[in-house]
């Protein structure tokens, strides 16, 4: 299995989980968000237990990015590992849509935990073929959303072009200020 490729959306829930802060406060909220990750299926169960189980979840990831973007590799694996004990990986063999064979982290338990264990198993798997430089914190102020760096390079500081765009334009405001012009 080509892990940085099979696990990179499963990386991707932590950031939607991180960047979604408001999707947390109610089981319509929970509902969206789960969608939005594709870990959504008409029928499914999701509860309250499901929603503090994930803010929960929430908060640990956060600690994660953070030592992260501190360049706190060590404690970037730590919290990993702690998460990774708390929420046990069991991958199955799935074939769905059309798709030929491939592996799933997991399809049991509540909701929750099925979210968990991809999105800890994913950046578990991203730090340990790519690098804990790959994941991070949107540096244009004040904004500090999550995100994966993808790139070839390992250039991306933005978690989005938006944001991207904003910090050049102040950053070119502020040397024209300097300048005195």
């Amino acid at each position: 299995m080509d892990h940085p490729v099979d696990l990179t959306s499963y990386a991707e829930l932590a950031v939607l989980l991180i960047n979604s802060p408001e999707r947390l406060t109610g089981l319509e909220g929970l509902r969206a968000l789960l969608e939005e990750g594709g870990r959504y299926r008409p029928g499914c169960r999701i509860t309250r237990g499901d929603l503090d189980a994930l803010r929960d979840l929430r908060e640990e990831l956060v600690t994660v990015f953070e030592a992260a973007a501190g360049g706190d590799e060590q404690d970037v694996v730590d919290r990993l590992n702690s998460l990774l004990i708390q929420h046990p990986v069991q991958p199955q063999i799935s074939g769905h849509d059309g798709e030929r064979w491939h592996m799933h982290l997991t399809e049991g338990g509540r909701m929750a935990d099925q979210y968990a264990v991809g999105a800890v198993m994913g950046l578990a798997t991203m730090v340990t073929d790519l690098g804990v430089d790959r994941l991070g914190l949107c540096q244009a102020p004040p904004c500090r959303r999550a995100y994966l760096d993808t790139s070839s390079n390992r250039s991306r500081r933005y978690c989005s072009e938006r944001c991207a765009s904003r910090a050049n334009v102040a950053a070119y405001r502020a040397r024209r200020k300097v300048n005195g012009q």
